[in-house]
């Protein structure tokens, strides 16, 4: 069994991403922006060491090929997201990036070509922090980039057609990212658990079952802007108020459904002034469950209680699902295969769904997916206190190094 890669060096790379930041003490990395671009950069050059060829392909993302043992082979792609949170953790997609790297460069150092091709890809957004859309590296490849949503904008009012231009990408080339399915094997990635249950169960590695299906709403709610002193409390149309209401039966619905979870992250009232009735109230929903049916009817079960609401309390309701994504079953004959690693290690096998979103929810749309979990500290993520243990990490990159070494392709 190998001990071929370098889990410290996995470490100190992930803290070199970590300074790649827009903000001091914090780590802010967005999509098209000079830190995604220097990301970008330090990833390019781990991958030229270790024996890849980096591009930055028409989405932003940096992919690395490793040839098989000859030119042109299909190839299994490895890989995460390079883009993280507000104020994020360090190893949110970062690890996978990295630890596929490292273990690349274990085959590389070693002489060892395989059967197969092996792409190692950074994507550029999966959080869809800037432009209120996730996934938008991964659709890309997977070949399911909706072009409508060049139009979006960023907050500054930036259109994602001109920050691709910025960027100095072509808009009208996005579609070029798409891979072909017969070019690809499959998709397996390596991430932290973003929950506690592996650490719960002393467990170095799991294997995902299913990542869960989501959905994203933006809301407004307008009612009527008006004095504070002045305007009886009978009389108002507190948009905020009526939000208050509304994210209390969200929690109320999704507190009622094994298997749901249901989060309003942002809230912002306007005018925003102490002294003035907010006339605006504006919020997300994210609704997550491994069950579709569950999800749409957590989803129906909010539209009606919203609506309910705002007539109740004659203000209108302006709805816009931002976002929508099924949820994503692992592939068997993958979780197969890494069953039979992680057992040979020695190690118990530990199955378990993912409640956090990832790139493989959209690369299912053109390959089977599989992902191989390690812990984090408390389950705790999206977080600057987010942690992973050198030793899981060391686990976590053997695993997938005996994994890419013994994989062998579905029959097609």
């Amino acid at each position: 069994m190998s001990r071929a890669v370098d889990a410290r060096r996995v470490m100190e790379r992930i803290d070199a991403l970590a300074s790649c930041s827009a903000e001091d003490g914090a780590l802010t990395r967005i999509f098209l922006s000079p830190q995604h671009r220097a990301a970008n950069k330090l990833v390019a050059g781990w991958m030229h060491e270790a024996g890849l060829e980096p591009r930055v392909d028409a989405i932003g993302n940096v992919v690395g090929r490793y040839e098989g043992m000859q030119a042109g082979l299909p190839c299994l792609i490895l890989g995460s997201h390079l883009d993280t949170v507000r104020d994020a953790g360090r190893f949110d997609g970062m690890l996978g990036v990295v630890a596929a790297i490292e273990c690349v460069a274990a085959l590389h150092r070693a002489g060892e070509r395989l059967p197969f091709a092996i792409e190692v890809i950074g994507f550029a957004d999966e959080e869809g922090v800037r432009f209120q859309s996730t996934l938008l590296g991964s659709r890309a490849v997977a070949g399911t980039f909706d072009t409508e949503l060049l139009k979006a904008v960023d907050a500054d009012g930036i259109a994602l057609a001109d920050a691709m231009r910025s960027f100095g990408l072509d808009p009208a080339r996005v579609h070029e990212a798409a891979r072909r399915r017969e070019d690809v094997l499959a998709y397996v990635e390596l991430h932290i658990e973003q929950g506690p249950v592996l650490e719960r169960e002393g467990l170095p590695v799991g294997i995902v079952t299913a990542i869960n299906g989501a959905a994203r709403y933006a809301v407004e709610i307008i009612g009527e802007a008006g004095h504070a002193g002045t305007v009886p409390m009978p009389n108002r149309r507190d948009a905020l108020t009526a939000a208050a209401e509304a994210i209390l039966a969200i929690e109320r619905i999704c507190r009622g459904q094994r298997d749901l979870t249901g989060t309003v992250g942002r809230i912002r009232a306007l005018p925003g002034a102490l002294n003035v009735i907010p006339g605006a109230a504006q919020f997300s929903i994210d609704v997550r469950s491994p069950d579709d049916a569950i999800r749409a009817a957590a989803e129906s079960a909010i539209e009606d209680a919203l609506d309910g609401i705002c007539a109740v309390r004659g203000v209108q309701l302006r709805l816009n699902r931002l976002h929508a994504s099924r949820a994503t079953a692992c592939a068997d004959w993958l979780m197969e295969q890494l069953a039979a690693v992680i057992a040979a290690r020695g190690l118990k096998v530990w199955r378990l769904s993912s409640g956090a979103g990832h790139d493989a929810t959209a690369m299912r749309d053109l390959t089977d997916v599989a992902m191989l979990f390690i812990p984090c500290a408390g389950g705790i993520s999206h977080n600057p206190r987010e942690s992973a243990e050198v030793a899981d990490i060391g686990v976590g990159c053997e695993v997938l190094l005996d994994f890419i070494r013994g994989f062998k392709p579905r029959n097609r």
